[in-house]
């Protein structure tokens, strides 16, 4: 048997759909404040609802939240009311009676209001609801009011200036879900409990700040790095930009991360590698400017340098190997010479160098190169690269330089290679076949970067430097710790000395969430010779404005992280 549902009632009930548990037939004297009438045109449901006015933002999101107490133990009922050009927009706190139409909008309960009135009686009693972890379900709680008892932690900052958002999290930051666990269904886990655990804190309004700074926050937190603490968040449940946030309605406390001293790692020769986010310097003469990838003024460059300098000395390293350098030769007039003669500049060693790989590596328009201090280290032969396959216009071609230590002028260690790498990044642009994204958290390019993995393992089977025994590989990998492509290596027996640290180490932060691209590899017996290991937080963690705001400094200087190790490698 079929049942036909009158209008009336099919109207009622998507009422109820969307606004929790209304009552079918409540009429305007009963306590329950939603009055439902006929359906109107195009679906949408006519419903008077009256409650109190949460949080006004008609300047910004062009609307306004009002809530009420369910009646007779029914869950309390929250929309976002739209403005209407024309009518007075009741202030917070107000008890209004609204009619109108109803829709869910992006996920929200809409009113297109009809007639808006303020009442002269007390809005009803409302207090926010208390949240003292993340809810299994935000969309049931859209609209509400909310306060969050936990502490958050500052995840991600990368709407701070364009919408006036952070990422928040609860119990700690967010990582990637394959830096702690392998692709697939492991991967996916994380993934979940990420997504429950992240919120976004909205400041009200879509478009950007004012300087960059949203009301919610003290004036001094516009240098907040992520990892800060977040507390006393108070706001209304609302979803824009296809992400569940709150609306904040008070200003958040916070506790800020400090900013970390540049590390300091035992050993007697020490490797860095840092990826310098394109470093171009134009035609090296002053001119060429704006630069294809990197920055579009002399002025700019010079603020670029410093801060790469400036992070470079503070690692205090032997040999580092550099990601995004551009591929303009070695001459005195190339980005590598111009960045070792600032180094040396600087001082007050004045011993830095670079390999000469005589051509490029690679035809791709940034490379990878390698920088020493010729008073600690010393080249042991000739540089090597390898090409062919995915090297040829995917991955950056890797450049390998055996060295040995050096001390008054003489040999003093044993000999050990620096292989310079930086695979296919994972951005979806013109993949194809088996690197397209296959959904187990590794994104684009994942088969490039593999076959990148192995090729390279494979190459460096065979000693293209001479020195087999002691060998690094150190760069991006554009892989995070789980992922296939370190895989290869760990599987191989490659050693990761970051791997023991305990705490989830990081790198890089994307969309609110840390991990390692940047790896350094150690053949084991290398890693037997690690005498510590560190990475310095002093840019993944800093908005993205950071280097604009501030002159000098190595505070945002790249969008990866520095990392640094030390090894035993000089004679007892």
């Amino acid at each position: 048997m079929s049942v036909r549902l009158r209008p009336r009632l099919l109207a009622s009930l998507l009422a109820c759909a969307l606004l929790a548990a209304c009552r079918a037939t409540a009429p305007a004297s009963d306590a329950s404040p939603v009055v439902d009438t006929p359906a109107g045109v195009g679906g949408l449901t006519d419903v008077v609802l009256e409650g109190r006015v949460t949080g006004a933002f008609a300047d910004g999101l062009g609307g306004w939240f009002v809530e009420s107490p369910g009646a007779r133990g029914d869950a309390p009922r929250a929309v976002f009311v739209e403005g209407v050009d024309g009518q007075p927009v009741p202030a917070t706190g107000a008890h209004v009676r609204v009619t109108g139409a109803l829709r869910r909008a992006d996920g929200l309960p809409t009113l297109q209001p009809a007639k808006v009135e303020t009442l002269a009686t007390p809005a009803p009693a409302l207090t926010p609801l208390r949240l003292s972890g993340p809810p299994e379900d935000w969309p049931s709680l859209a609209g509400r009011w909310v306060r969050i008892e936990a502490p958050l932690t500052l995840s991600g900052q990368h709407d701070l200036a364009r919408r006036g958002s952070l990422v928040a999290s609860f119990d700690g930051r967010l990582f990637v879900p394959t830096e702690l666990a392998h692709p697939g269904v492991q991967a996916a886990t994380v993934q979940a409990a990420n997504a429950q655990r992240r919120v976004l804190l909205d400041d009200g309004r879509e478009a950007a700040p004012e300087d960059g700074a949203p009301w919610y926050l003290p004036a001094t937190a516009r240098a907040l790095r992520s990892g800060s603490v977040l507390t006393g968040v108070e706001g209304i449940v609302d979803h824009r930009h296809g992400a569940w946030r709150l609306q904040l309605t008070a200003p958040v406390q916070v506790q800020p991360a400090p900013r970390p001293a540049p590390p300091r790692v035992d050993g007697d020769v020490r490797l860095a590698a840092f990826n310098l986010e394109n470093l171009f310097n134009g035609d090296g003469r002053g001119g060429g400017f704006p630069t294809p990838r990197g920055v579009a003024t002399p002025a700019e460059l010079a603020r670029q340098l410093d801060g790469l300098v400036t992070t470079i000395a503070a690692l205090d390293a032997d040999v580092a190997a550099l990601m995004e350098l551009e591929n303009d030769g070695f001459d005195r007039d190339s980005s590598i010479a111009h960045l070792v003669d600032a180094l040396n500049a600087a001082g007050p060693a004045r011993d830095w160098r670079f390999v000469d790989a005589g051509v490029g590596p690679g035809s791709d328009a940034i490379r990878v190169g390698l920088i020493y201090r010729a008073t600690r280290v010393r080249p042991d032969g000739r540089p090597a690269t390898l090409t062919g396959g995915p090297f040829d216009r995917l991955s950056r071609v890797p450049l390998a330089q055996a060295f040995v230590p050096v001390h008054a002028g003489g040999v003093d260690g044993a000999a050990f290679t620096v292989v310079a790498v930086h695979f296919k990044s994972k951005g979806c642009g013109q993949a194809d076949g088996a690197d397209r994204d296959r959904g187990d958290g590794q994104a684009c390019w994942n088969a490039t970067r593999t076959d990148s993995a192995r090729r390279l393992r494979d190459w460096l089977a065979t000693a293209p430097t001479g020195a087999s025994e002691h060998v690094a590989v150190v760069g991006d990998f554009n892989a995070y710790a789980m992922e296939d492509p370190i895989r290869v290596f760990r599987d191989a027996g490659w050693q990761d000395p970051f791997a023991a640290a305990g705490a989830p180490a990081h790198s890089f932060v994307f969309d609110g969430q840390a991990g390692r691209l940047d790896h350094l590899l150690l053949t084991p017996a290398l890693a037997a010779r690690v005498a510590g290991a560190a990475k310095w937080h002093s840019n993944a963690d800093e908005p993205a404005d950071m280097r604009e705001r501030e002159a000098r400094g190595p505070w945002r200087s790249s969008d990866h992280d520095p990392l640094v190790v030390g090894l035993r490698l000089r004679t007892e």
